[in-house]
């Protein structure tokens, strides 16, 4: 026998054994926001999803019918554009992933789950707090609380902690999650007592909001809400002072990327937001997290990355529930799923509904750095 055929023999046998192992791997794909206006988001979330596959896979794998499967990776980049989010979607169901985690801007998982669950698409979103997302969808999913939750919980920070009565709101009308977000709060605001005086609005990718801020400053507004993303916050703080606006600043979930500290260095300090969880005040699970992440990563944990975990917490958990990777039987057991803690705390489902009920906490800005200072229970 030659030694060509010998080569001939054993690189068939690699590539039969690759293929096997491919074929034998259960498949998760993660729809990101790697690059766009958010990349920090799709970083942190496909370094969570790596971390938990990671560690998934060093136990074993995940137990199928009594023998232990591997769990494969499958990333894309969505570009922060909902039209790539959907393609995306389209692109899992075709590679028949098991499900799909992501994407995490409500611009991007809104039209997303359109696709997932005209598919069939197992989907769970760790970061997308917009309600139109698990509307009417029996197989779309999140880890964090909804802008419904969020909007009354800032609503009633500013009007009852913070003692505020006459508040503005600047935010992007073009946005599925900033929009609805503000709406959510200014009905509230108003419904505890307090006035919206300012209500302002703008496209996604302006930079001069001078006119907006000139209209809030002079509303008499005392405290301006900010429900807008990490990268935009910054210059529109910058904007406020320097139109005269001496009043405090509020902020939601959207700030929780440590790099608007970088970006908003020096006149960020004392401004409040809210969002789900503190790294500072974490349960020993949360601990454990944290700690293998910055070991991993060399930084800190966002909440992106924290929820992105959950969302594979939530899914393993299914899959070890079901005994199986048939998708029919994972998403029974995850739709059955009534209480599950995870890094970001306690979350409690309700029957028929994707999103589940959670705490919120609201997070100070201090020497340039996150400190946790109150935490909000869900509505009962």
């Amino acid at each position: 026998m030659s030694i060509r055929f010998h080569v001939f023999l054993l690189v068939a046998a690699v590539t039969l054994l690759s293929s096997c192992n491919k074929t034998n791997a259960i498949r998760i794909g993660v729809n990101a926001e790697l690059t766009g206006s958010v990349p920090v988001v799709g970083k942190s979330c496909v370094n969570a999803a790596k971390m938990a596959v990671d560690e998934v896979n060093a136990a074993g794998g995940l137990m199928v019918s009594g023998k232990a499967k591997p769990v494969e990776l499958l990333v894309e980049d969505n570009e922060d554009k909902a039209e790539s989010s959907a393609a995306i979607s389209q692109k899992f169901v075709s590679r028949r992933v098991l499900a799909m985690i992501g994407p995490n801007a409500s611009r991007n998982a809104v039209p997303a789950a359109v696709v997932a669950e005209s598919n069939k698409l197992l989907m769970i979103s760790p970061w997308a707090t917009n309600p139109k997302l698990t509307e009417n969808r029996a197989h779309v999913f999140r880890a964090c609380f909804t802008d419904d939750f969020q909007g009354v919980v800032v609503a009633a920070f500013i009007y009852r902690k913070l003692a505020f009565k006459k508040a503005a709101v600047l935010f992007d009308e073009a946005s599925e999650y900033n929009k609805g977000i503000a709406e959510v709060f200014k009905a509230e605001f108003a419904r505890i007592g307090g006035q919206v005086i300012a209500f302002e609005s703008y496209s996604t990718g302006d930079k001069d909001f001078s006119a907006q801020l000139s209209k809030i400053k002079s509303s008499g507004a005392n405290v301006l809400f900010l429900p807008n993303y990490y990268n935009e916050v910054p210059l529109q703080i910058q904007q406020a002072r320097r139109q005269g606006f001496a009043g405090a600043i509020v902020g939601s979930d959207s700030w929780g990327s440590e790099e608007i500290l970088k970006l908003g260095k020096g006149f960020m300090e004392g401004l409040y937001f809210t969002t789900h969880y503190a790294p500072d005040m974490a349960t020993d699970k949360a601990t454990k997290f944290i700690a293998g992440y910055q070991a991993k990563y060399g930084a800190k944990p966002d909440d992106v990355a924290a929820l992105t975990y959950d969302a594979f917490g939530l899914l393993f958990e299914s899959v070890r529930a079901a005994r199986s990777d048939d998708p029919v039987r994972v998403l029974a057991r995850l739709a059955s799923l009534s209480e599950f803690a995870g890094v970001t705390g306690t979350m409690k489902f309700t029957p028929g509904s994707g999103s589940p009920l959670k705490s919120a906490v609201v997070i100070q800005i201090k020497d340039n750095s996150f400190h946790y200072f109150d935490s909000i229970e869900p509505m009962k």
